[in-house]
């Protein structure tokens, strides 16, 4: 039993607060909403993986690096620490990625309007 994979995805989803924190883009915008949109989207995935299971799609690797507890069959403890981290990014760059084409589209707009003076 290992905990190298759990500690990885900690370490990650740390790293994905220390972006969030700076730039204040999902958590530390706004929390609440944050909270709401975050726990939906980790909830469809476990979902989505209980019907990929159920059909015989999805299973659970073998590896030494994954603690071996197992919340269903196929699903590991580390599903919910991956789709956590898988969610939490999205929405990071979904924010980060809108308030730098906000911020270029600024740019551009003053740029036309210093060529129409």
């Amino acid at each position: 039993m290992s905990f190298a994979y759990g500690v990885a995805l900690l370490i990650s989803i740390t790293g994905m607060v220390v972006l969030d924190h700076r730039f204040r883009l999902f958590f530390f915008a706004d929390a609440r909403r944050a909270a709401v949109v975050l726990v939906a989207g980790v909830l469809f995935f476990v979902v989505w993986d209980l019907v990929g299971i159920a059909t015989g799609v999805f299973f659970r690797g073998e590896t030494e690096f994954m603690t071996g507890i197992q919340l269903a069959p196929e699903l590991p403890v580390e599903e919910i620490g991956f789709l956590t981290l898988l969610c939490y990014l999205t929405m990071n760059l979904y924010a980060g990625a809108g308030r730098a084409l906000a911020a270029r589209g600024q740019g551009q707009r003053g740029r036309a309007a210093e060529v129409g003076r």
